[in-house]
């Protein structure tokens, strides 16, 4: 075999060489009981057609490849952005470590969260043993300050109460009875994450608030940033922006240090968060705003029911969404949104009036989160770009109905369709049979860009292939000017990549563009 002490090959040239190439050719051959390769080409090339594309959305009864995850992974990351704070997940191990891992992946940091380690016979007497035991073991092994818990399939099918287990759990000594324990049921086989951490954020503050006497406080501001992969550049840009304008605010659910800690020679189980003084003080604030209003349905009704003024956006990307949001801001708070950001504002525009030549009529294909997805289409509406396919898994007909007056409100949308409730197979058959310029999403949609050569820009969760994204920011100006860059960085990419051939297409191989 290749492989040696001498010559040790990473495994993308290693699995190339002859002796492997057999290796794989018998085990296709003697194993998976190969279709003959015309049969394979024939099926591959009618899912390129417009008939398999009709049979292809017809679909009901089954999913493939969502562009979502299940609600206790938002509950997870949730729990992640309060002081010192434990995720304790009521269900098995093998749920657990997905949500650990899909964090992980993504930001290139530890993910802590533990489990009540249900198995067969939890799932038949309930885990209630589980819980008592799990709880003391978290808060002797871990030194959290809270311990926020959510569930999974198991535990919601087999109906256990979590409100009653956890006081259970402390009337046997598991934690303190005054330590702070809130909750949020996240079944797994319903919504989606945007669920889960708003369930989970609403079980915080509700566990924080309820029974509190409030007392607000003229001009202050809680801002909640919703589930987001990119939290570590967007929080510290949006707290940037609210220091320079003097808000005083509260961020509710900050995961930007927990998912960002330094390398110095000390680990860091929790870094960061919302202090829990700061959630509990949160309850006097004028307002509460959300940055993704789909994240926070749940979250923003239970501020107004404790007296709060309410407003949501749909992730603050480019330059309207922001002017919006600053423009909020700026109204309750009575502070003025200074020069400082004003020249940044400007300087986006700017830079978009700059490569207008190289964005205008380019056509778009955006998956992900319902309030990502809206933000997206309208960032490439004001860089003159068509968001031709716009499709989120987890979108809902409300969704629908904010997504057809925003394109309708611009004539780069007229053409545009929008695809709640499919899935990335779907949006397969749509890059075949209504092609675009470019794929927007995260690292699964590198398979759609195999399949059918359309460049994928990753910008949303998760993002497991490439490195370090999330600590830069896509909302605000500064972050729209990234997001510029990003995309126009794809387009010159592509442009020299199909100009590259020496005498045959090297015409347009430009150095100034």
């Amino acid at each position: 075999m290749p492989q040696s002490a001498e010559k040790v090959l990473d495994h993308a040239p290693l699995f190339r060489e002859p002796e492997y190439r057999q290796m794989l050719a018998e085990k296709k051959l003697n194993f998976e009981c190969p279709h003959p390769d015309q049969i394979v080409t024939d099926q591959r090339e009618l899912t390129k057609t417009w008939e398999y594309r009709e049979k292809n959305l017809a679909r009901e009864a089954l999913v493939i490849n969502p562009a979502k995850a299940c609600q206790p992974l938002g509950a997870v990351f949730a729990a992640a952005g309060f002081e010192r704070t434990m995720s304790f997940v009521h269900g098995s191990q093998g749920c657990v470590a997905y949500y650990r891992s899909h964090l992980s992946r993504h930001f290139k940091e530890p993910s802590s969260a533990v489990s009540s380690s249900m198995t067969e016979d939890a799932a038949v007497f309930g885990g209630l043993k589980n819980m008592v035991d799990g709880l003391a073991n978290t808060y002797k092994l871990y030194d959290p300050k809270m311990i926020a818990v959510s569930t999974t399939c198991m535990a919601e099918v087999i109906g256990d109460d979590l409100r009653s287990f956890i006081e259970n759990a402390k009337n046997e000594g598991s934690v303190p009875c005054d330590f702070d324990v809130p909750f949020a049921h996240t079944p797994a086989f319903v919504g989606s994450h945007v669920d889960g951490y708003d369930g989970m954020v609403k079980g915080v503050l509700e566990h924080f608030w309820k029974g509190s006497e409030r007392s607000q406080a003229a001009g202050t501001i809680n801002i909640i940033p919703g589930f987001d992969g990119f939290c570590v550049g967007n929080n510290r840009e949006l707290k940037r922006l609210l220091d320079l304008m003097g808000v005083t605010y509260t961020v509710i659910q900050d995961a930007s240090d927990q998912f960002d800690t330094p390398s110095d020679g000390e680990y860091r189980m929790y870094d960061g968060g919302t202090k829990i003084e700061d959630v509990k003080g949160a309850l006097n604030a004028e307002a509460t705003l959300s940055l993704q209003h789909y994240n926070t349905r749940k979250t923003l009704e239970y501020c107004n029911e404790v007296g709060q003024a309410t407003a949501s956006f749909h992730y603050p990307l480019g330059v309207q969404a922001t002017d919006e949001f600053l423009m909020k801001v700026s109204a309750i708070s009575g502070q003025e949104i200074p020069e400082t950001i004003r020249m940044e504002r400007g300087r986006l525009v700017d830079a978009m009036a700059d490569s207008q030549s190289w964005l205008h009529g380019k056509k778009y294909a955006i998956y992900g989160d319902p309030d990502f997805v809206c933000a997206m289409a309208r960032f490439v509406m004001e860089t003159g770009g068509e968001p031709t396919h716009c499709l989120a898994t987890n979108g809902t007909s409300a969704w629908q109905v904010e997504m057809k007056e925003l394109l309708a409100s611009s004539p780069f949308g007229q053409d545009a369709q929008i695809w709640a409730g499919k899935d990335l197979w779907a949006m397969r058959s749509l890059l075949f049979t209504e092609p675009v310029d470019l794929l927007i999403g995260n690292s699964y949609g590198k398979y759609l860009e195999r399949d059918t050569g359309t460049p994928l820009i990753r910008l949303m969760f998760p993002i497991f292939d490439r490195h370090h994204h999330h600590r830069f920011p896509l909302m605000g100006y500064q972050g729209g000017l990234r997001v510029l860059t990003t995309i126009l960085d794809k387009i010159f990419d592509k442009l020299d990549r199909e100009t590259s051939e020496t005498g045959v297409t090297d015409y347009s191989y430009d150095l100034t563009r």
